[in-house]
């Protein structure tokens, strides 16, 4: 069994970061100040995405390569954690219609805002069921990871 990708696999990932790239130079220097609710929105999209994609390299390579595996899973809880921050974030950001900052309870509900435009509440609870599926919560709350394997 081969460990590594077919050479004629399709790579995606260049361009997800090149358009990263091109979003921050071409809307940052003369943006706003504030950053957006719906920025924060596709922002915590794209590192769910990310998460998911970690999630199953860290799966696949583990069964195959354990110090790999180890600092795969590791990426995988701390891209969990920037996402909870950007959760944090847009929660505390103003509304763009009124200035208000929400409160967290309707959360829980998983569409404050209301479909189909933003529903990062919904997306974070889908992605937190599998982050404490597969990670303890001393590793999620963790400052550091404490990988040593030689």
């Amino acid at each position: 069994m081969s460990r590594t990708a077919s050479p004629t696999a399709q790579d995606f990932v260049p361009f997800a970061t090149a358009a990263l790239d091109f979003h921050r130079a071409l809307n940052i220097p003369g943006g706003p100040l504030v950053t957006a609710r719906t920025e924060l929105d596709a922002l915590h999209a794209h590192l769910v995405a990310l998460h998911g994609l970690l999630d199953a390299h860290a799966v696949r390579t583990g069964q195959l390569v354990a110090v790999e595996g180890d600092q795969l899973r590791a990426a995988r809880t701390r891209i969990w954690q920037v996402a909870d921050h950007l959760h944090a974030a847009y929660h505390a950001a103003p509304r763009p219609d009124s200035g208000e900052v929400p409160d967290r309870e309707p959360c829980q509900t998983g569409l404050p805002e209301g479909a189909p435009e933003l529903t990062i509440c919904q997306r974070h609870q889908r992605t937190a069921h599998l982050a404490r599926r597969r990670t303890t919560p001393a590793d999620l709350h963790a400052p550091f990871t404490g990988l040593v394997r030689h």
